[in-house]
């Protein structure tokens, strides 16, 4: 049985990172800070609708770091013991004793810890077991198995339930913890082809709410339909052609900006958006707002890992990006302003173009659907890109068959001021919240 009170320990948390900044203070530190996290969940796995794995896990460590003057040193302890702590505290401040000074390092400046903290409904404890999850996952299986007869079998389903406790503090006084759930749901079937070759696809669900989760129904129905699209799939002509990115594949084009705008990536001179802040690099009317504060939100949070509060901004105005994504350390190495993003994104919102996926394949009129890109063919430098894909020829603003076996390839700085329009139905499943994207062009290498 998964257990939904894990917000009970929220209080041994704190007093554990107490202790911890405490033995701190009396090695004579002159910083420190202190990060600390318990999960637990449950994960059923089945195939054929049998069940085929059950995953329990209740884990958890606490991870110290302590500073004197430029110099750092970190460790960490599973055990919570007010013993274990002090020796871990030790440990870290033995280290930093001995480290090389960086100049850069520290904790994130006092003025930016976050003050005001919302109820940001993250956590929806559930009492499930396994033999609930189990049923859903099979539920799920069945539904796409008998979809058509030319789903011929499921390759697996996953049910999974999960909480966590996460509790950060630092010597600037700065101590907050939160509770968080997350449930999901996925199903992947195959179907095969006229001439006995297969297919395969998959569908997901998820969210903090167990009851917000689509049915095991719905999932199962729509990896079959996903898959049985994707039979006697055929490759094409090379050529250059105009692509539109599905929605979960758009996530990942705007997932090479977050690490193209990354510090690290900043000021280890190794993004293809060097010196690009207040510059163009989208079109006139495409926007990105990040929105920490979404109530149930995916990615949403009052303060990133060293407890600097996060906030509305917008991250391209009108085509123009307006922000680097900035960590004290990789701030201070530019010579810049910590924006709160130690940790990862808040809820990422793309702006659309009043159309909807169905208006944009209209507007292609011929060109490339992309559902799935395979390879890791992205240089973060250059901004060159080439993956290979699948996905769907369209032509007259129909899609006429399912392809497999291409290459596509651009450039991202080239793919991003083309963009020719976003999709109105987006995707809320992941921390980038969008529709499908067109692209002007991009190389198509088939046939």
């Amino acid at each position: 049985m998964s257990s939904p009170n894990i917000d009970i320990e929220l209080d041994a948390l704190k007093e554990a990172v107490s202790v911890a900044l405490a033995h701190a203070k009396k090695l004579g530190s002159s910083a420190a800070e202190v990060a600390i996290s318990k999960q637990q969940g449950l994960s059923v796995s089945t195939r054929t609708q049998e069940v085929e794995t059950v995953e329990f896990n209740k884990d958890g460590a606490l991870g110290i770091t302590v500073y004197r003057g430029g110099c750092k040193g970190s460790s960490s302890t599973s055990d919570l013991s007010t013993d274990a702590i002090a020796l871990a505290v030790k440990a870290a401040d033995d280290i930093a004793r001995y480290t090389s000074e960086d100049p850069f390092s520290g904790l994130a400046d006092s003025a930016l810890m976050a003050k005001n903290i919302r109820d940001l409904q993250l956590y929806y404890p559930q009492d499930i077991g396994a033999e609930e999850l189990a049923d859903l996952a099979i539920r799920a299986e069945k539904a796409g198995v008998d979809a058509d007869t030319r789903i011929k079998y499921s390759d697996g389903a996953t049910a999974n339930a999960h909480t966590s406790a996460k509790v950060y503090a630092n010597s600037h006084g700065f101590l907050q913890g939160y509770c968080s759930s997350r449930y999901s749901l996925s199903s992947v079937v195959i179907g095969e082809e006229s001439d006995g070759n297969m297919q395969r696809d998959y569908d997901y669900t998820v969210s903090r709410k167990f009851a917000d989760l689509l049915s095991p129904e719905e999932v199962g129905a729509k990896a079959a339909e996903k898959t049985l699209s994707r039979l006697d799939a055929r490759k094409i002509a090379t050529a250059k052609l105009p692509v539109l990115f599905a929605p979960e594949i758009a996530t990942g084009l705007i997932g090479h900006l977050i690490g193209a705008i990354s510090g690290g990536s900043l000021y280890r001179k190794s993004s293809f958006l060097l010196d690009s802040l207040h510059t163009h690099i989208f079109p006139d009317w495409f926007s990105i707002e990040e929105q920490p504060h979404i109530l149930s939100g995916l990615a949403s949070a009052n303060y990133d890992s060293e407890g600097v509060a996060t906030q509305d901004r917008r991250i391209i105005d009108r085509g123009q990006l307006e922000t680097y994504l900035l960590t004290s350390y990789s701030a201070r190495k530019l010579g810049m302003t910590n924006t709160g993003h130690a940790g990862g994104i808040y809820n990422w919102t793309l702006s659309h173009s009043n159309q909807t996926f169905a208006d944009l394949i209209k507007a292609m009129n011929t060109g490339l659907i992309v559902t799935e890109v395979m390879g890791q063919g992205v240089n973060g430098v250059t901004g060159d890109y080439s993956r290979g894909a699948a996905g769907f020829y369209v032509e007259n603003g129909v899609i006429q068959y399912p392809v497999e076996e291409i290459t596509i390839a651009g450039n991202l700085k080239d793919m991003f001021i083309g963009i020719q329009g976003v999709a109105m139905d987006r995707d809320l499943r992941s921390s980038i919240r969008t529709g499908g994207i067109l692209l002007s062009e991009m190389k198509i290498a088939g046939n």
